[in-house]
């Protein structure tokens, strides 16, 4: 009763666990074919959607003679619906009639998903499962029930949505209808019933002429494996494919130095690959303008290097992969981001280079070994080697302040930045860090600033020497996050002494970064309540020894 109540309370939406799976005593029924019944509701696991409802009424209303009012409605209305619905409903549309038939081969775009087919039971099993071992609350389950009985139906649930989606996949490829199709979108689990999804990506290759692929292979439950290609690749012959845009989960990376028309390639949870596998993408797809790598592996020392001066690359985008990239020449780069990726430029061969989303996080959040792995990193170490940049977001995050003024007179200098974002400061750092950033930028003309809340007690303070310095150029200055702090203050004073042009200084209490996209943000605020004393006291501080400008600042409080 303990266990019902409590994820009654923390998960109202979870059906109540199976007493087979509760430390509660001998509950559990000796026979598990009563657990499947259970779990896995028989029949019910394909979900009986109310559209195959209204399809079965459909053909019965023909059968009786009865007024079929949907069949009267012309093709262009008709495909509207079809395309509001997934593309294994559509294509079952076709048993209608034989000009409900037709109608499939006429959609665009094919969007077959594993998860479409999955019931809510499923789910509920899964965040279950979730809820166990993230939470904490495995001891309040038998240990052989969550092993034995759990994760099969998990599985079980897994491998009877694959037999179905690959009926349909089968189906599809059996009939002989000529097709016209743009985007194809796979969904699968990693299965033995997985070679029918190669054949499918071959004929919409070959035959269909596809210019859009995602094929994304998610591992059964608690099982690690991938997804591998024929020996060929994607089609029979790539030289002469359509193929624009491609993206892969969870496979291992075929050949693509023949698509001579990809353009874009999307990578997402790629299996340990080597170095030499990710150069030779730069260097051997010719035509590619735009890649992005998430959580992608690398082999051996983990690093690699990119060295493609005839690459067109205008677009990178690395996140949150377990390699470094040392960058030596792309010529074309002009949007770079590195999400909790390290990269590293060897050289200033990026002339096109203007806009950077730089995230880090560095250093060790135990309290006994934070000292120990402290780092102290200069602003030159990232922003050296690109000095033509003119859009950047950094978000530097950690348990302490890494990231210190230079110990040496640095030749650092951004003279084309002008929009510059610094989100997710944490709050226990030295908040005024980023005036290094103004320093070096003498053309910035908007400067936004997002303070995070942390636990962590409050840092080390920089100190910071006088300088005569002068920016004529930046007009907004918005700070969300700001409490009023001595360190918060500092910066705003700093920014309104040494920028004549100011025009608008906006502090707010709430807020954060929005990103549009990667390397574009907008700062999202909540107006806060500030009494007339507040606004005057740290009007006040604010204001107290900063020289007046050439124009009137508009300062805000929210």
């Amino acid at each position: 009763m303990i266990v019902e109540k409590y994820f009654r309370e923390s998960h109202p939406e979870i059906e109540p666990a199976p007493t087979c799976l509760l430390s509660t005593g001998p509950t559990a029924p000796t026979s598990s074919r009563h657990l499947v019944r259970r779990a896995g509701g028989g029949s019910a696991l394909v979900a009986r959607s109310g559209t195959n409802r209204r399809f079965r009424r459909l053909r019965l209303l023909q059968a009786a003679g009865g007024d079929d009012r949907i069949s009267a409605l012309p093709d262009d209305l008709l495909l509207l619906v079809l395309r509001r619905v997934d593309s294994r409903t559509a294509l079952r549309t076709g048993l209608l009639s034989s000009r409900w038939a037709r109608l499939p081969r006429e959609l665009p775009a094919l969007d077959l998903r594993v998860g479409d087919i999955l019931p809510r039971r499923y789910r509920r099993w899964v965040l279950l499962h979730s809820d166990i071992y993230h939470k904490g609350t495995h001891i309040l389950y038998r240990l052989d029930g969550i092993k034995e009985q759990l994760m099969p139906n998990i599985r079980r649930y897994q491998r009877r949505a694959m037999r179905a989606l690959s009926r349909s996949v089968n189906s599809l490829l059996d009939a002989q209808a000529h097709r016209k199709v743009d985007r194809l979108r796979l969904e699968f689990f990693i299965t033995h019933n997985t070679a029918c999804m190669n054949r499918l990506i071959s004929k919409a290759m070959d035959a269909w002429g596809i210019s859009e692929l995602e094929a994304v292979a998610k591992p059964t439950h608690w099982h690690q494996t991938v997804h591998t290609f024929p020996s060929h690749g994607l089609c029979q012959d790539p030289r002469s494919s359509s193929l624009r845009s491609l993206k892969l989960g969870g496979c291992l990376l075929p050949p693509l130095h023949d698509y001579n028309a990809l353009s874009t390639l999307v990578l997402h949870d790629i299996p340990e690959l080597s170095g030499a596998a990710y150069e030779c993408i730069f260097t051997s797809c010719t035509r590619l303008l735009v890649l992005h790598l998430d959580s992608c592996s690398c082999t051996k020392d983990k690093v690699v290097v990119v060295d493609a001066p005839s690459s067109e690359i205008r677009e990178l985008v690395v996140h949150e992969c377990k390699f470094s990239m040392c960058l030596r020449a792309l010529p074309k780069l002009e949007s770079l981001a590195s999400i909790e990726t390290g990269v590293h430029f060897e050289s200033t061969s990026f002339p096109c280079l203007r806009r950077w989303n730089l995230a880090r996080d560095i250093g060790v959040r135990l309290d006994g070994l934070r000292q120990y792995f402290a780092q102290h990193l200069e602003l030159d170490l990232f922003l050296e080697c690109t000095p033509d940049i003119s859009d950047l977001i950094i978000r530097f995050t950690g348990p302490d302040r890494w990231i210190e003024p230079s110990s040496s007179p640095s030749s650092l200098l951004l003279p084309n930045l002008r929009r510059l974002l610094v989100a997710d400061v944490p709050s226990s750092w030295d908040v005024s860090w980023p005036r290094l950033l103004l320093e070096v930028a003498p053309s910035l003309e908007i400067f936004h600033i997002h303070i995070a809340p942390c636990m962590e007690e409050p840092g080390d303070e920089i100190s910071w020497q006088p300088a005569k310095l002068r920016r004529h150029h930046l007009k907004e200055f918005v700070m969300a996050g700001f409490e009023g702090t001595e360190r918060q203050i500092y910066l705003v004073k700093f920014v309104m002494g040494v920028c004549t042009a100011l025009r608008r200084v906006a502090l707010f209490k709430s807020g954060h970064a929005l990103d549009k996209g990667h390397w574009d943000w907008e700062m999202v605020t909540q107006q806060s309540t500030w009494s007339e004393e507040e606004k005057g006291s740290l009007l006040e501080q604010i204001t107290d020894g900063v020289s007046s400008s050439t124009a009137p600042v508009q300062l805000n409080f929210g």
